[in-house]
């Protein structure tokens, strides 16, 4: 935000934490991690306060700023984990140890990313990396419980789509990996450790900026929003639930109706960036946009799918100010 940092619980939805523009500055990157003490961050809009190349880790019970690494170009994009820092640049992506005098464990080469596509399986057990691979459409996956600095790396590639990739989301076990390219109209899921694809999902026929994907807790489900002013939700569990084009016995028609199609869905603003995520049930989904709005629905297995609650979330806490 040009005006700082603020952190909320979205159940109930109230404001947790701020830090105004005199504390950090504006900022370009904020990235928690999970619902701890540690946020990380990188300055940028119109008055930052610290360098667009510095990952500043703020420690907020200690109040102050804990970790400060330095890159030579800026950063792009951050995840976090609860033993691992991963910083990506335009053409790099470095890997580090966390959060007790944190490493450099690797650093890769990478495609041009500019907007840091990138994202972190949260889980022990199978604690993967997933990024864009060098060829147009491929989707590479790291396995970071073998980095070795003096070893070869070499992801796995996945060949995902034709077009350039624009979004990616892993399920919290580490075993399905969702993407989208950026003709923005499939989703597609895939096995990560069969590398097979799982799923087609079809967002709509027309192209669309994809801005988020995210699987429910217990992967059943996955939720997507784009500048459509759509947020689509499909079932993976039992995809049975998902609609069916009317022409899918017409195979010569081909991808069009071999895909599935959302089982509900619910709109936004139109063109007004938002994020999507599944609530603590399953059959609950936020959406967060940039306009200030916040928004909770409830889905059925029949498709319905209402609203059950809606806030102006930069509003809240505003009160103690007076």
């Amino acid at each position: 935000m040009e005006t700082g940092m603020r952190i909320y619980n979205v159940e109930p939805l109230v404001e947790r934490k701020r830090l105004d523009i005199e504390t950090v500055g504006s900022l370009g990157i904020v990235e928690m991690l999970h619902r701890t003490n540690l946020v990380a961050i990188v300055g940028g809009g119109v008055m930052p306060k610290y360098a667009e190349n510095t990952v500043l880790i703020w420690d907020n019970l200690e109040k102050r700023f804990a970790i400060e690494i330095t890159f030579t170009l800026p950063v792009v994009a951050i995840r976090l984990r609860r033993d691992r820092l991963v910083v990506l640049l335009r053409n790099q992506i470095h890997i580090f140890s966390f959060p007790n005098s944190p490493q450099r464990l690797l650093t890769l080469e990478t495609c041009d990313n500019p907007r840091g596509i990138c994202e972190l399986c949260p889980s022990l057990e199978k604690p993967l990396l997933v990024f864009p691979g060098h060829k147009t459409g491929s989707l590479q996956i790291l396995e970071l419980n073998q980095l070795d600095p003096e070893a070869s790396v070499s992801p796995v590639t996945i060949k995902a789509h034709q077009g350039e990739l624009a979004c990616i989301a892993i399920n919290q076990q580490g075993t399905m990996v969702a993407t989208a390219s950026r003709k923005g109209t499939l989703i597609r899921v895939f096995d990560t450790s069969r590398r097979t694809q799982l799923a087609e999902l079809r967002r709509g026929a027309d192209p669309a900026t994809v801005y988020c994907i995210n699987f429910s807790h217990d992967s059943a489900y996955l939720c997507t929003s784009s500048d459509k002013g759509t947020v689509h939700i499909f079932a993976l569990k039992d995809a049975s639930l998902n609609r069916r084009s009317t022409f899918q016995k017409m195979a010569f028609l081909g991808q069009y109706v071999e895909s599935q199609w959302g089982l509900a869905n619910f709109t936004v603003a139109a063109e007004c960036a938002c994020i999507c995520a599944f609530g603590p049930t399953a059959n609950s989904v936020y959406a967060i946009c940039v306009d200030g709005t916040f928004h909770k629905y409830v889905f059925t297995a029949d498709g319905s799918c209402n609203r059950e609650a809606y806030d102006v979330y930069l509003d809240l806490g505003d009160d103690e100010n007076f």
